[in-house]
């Protein structure tokens, strides 16, 4: 099976003003949908919640007609709002059974979300699953914020190896075209990342982390 693809957007790090930074990041989106990318996690954390409503409707705009799904961070409530496909949980924030709750309350009928979380241990990856997470994200793998995590390849093999192991892990922290190879063979389902996506050509990165 080739590996998943999550795209998590920062629009911050892109160039330009805030209205330039904005065209970029659906542009990214946009080009994420069209090359095949399974998830995009909105995660502009700074934006006030009338901005981030704005933004997660020009979201699910780029992304409508393709089969990317668009997770909201955090926001359960802007998700629900907008029809995003579901959301993208901080390993502090609810539990994803609570979420998913929420969700067949105020979507009765509808397609049931996707709820991923963040996970940083063995501990917090078995917790997620236990609460019904549809996948977790293992970080860091081998940085955060330039400060290296030598043992983060082999936290990420034993997770993937742990017991009874049915929920999908994505690797996130440092990974690029180079070394997201040694993350697929330690087990993880897909790959998520910030910068490998809007620092390369998309198409390029998924023909490399699929071939």
């Amino acid at each position: 099976m080739s590996a998943q693809l999550y795209y998590i957007t920062d629009r911050r790090q892109f160039a330009g003003d805030a209205t330039e930074q904005e065209r970029r990041l659906l542009q990214k989106i946009g080009e994420c949908a069209g090359a095949g990318v399974e998830y995009v996690q909105l995660r502009e954390k700074d934006l006030s919640t009338r901005a981030l409503e704005e933004l997660a409707q020009k979201a699910m705009a780029a992304v409508r007609g393709y089969g990317t799904k668009l997770l909201i961070n955090s926001r359960t409530d802007i998700a629900l709002a907008w029809g995003a496909h579901g959301v993208h949980l901080p390993g502090n924030d609810l539990a994803a059974s609570e979420v998913r709750a929420v969700f067949s309350q105020a979507r009765a009928g509808a397609a049931a979300p996707v709820i991923a979380v963040s996970t940083h241990s063995l501990a917090d990856v078995e917790r997620a699953e236990a609460h019904g997470a549809d996948f977790a994200v293992f970080a860091p793998v081998f940085e955060k914020s330039a400060i290296a995590n030598s043992a983060g390849l082999e936290q990420l093999r034993q997770i993937c190896r742990r017991a009874h192991a049915a929920m999908p892990v994505f690797a996130l922290g440092g990974v690029n075209m180079e070394n997201a190879r040694g993350c697929l063979q330690a087990g993880a389902a897909g790959i998520a990342g910030i910068r490998l996506f809007q620092e390369n050509e998309v198409s390029r990165v998924v023909t490399a982390l699929r071939s």
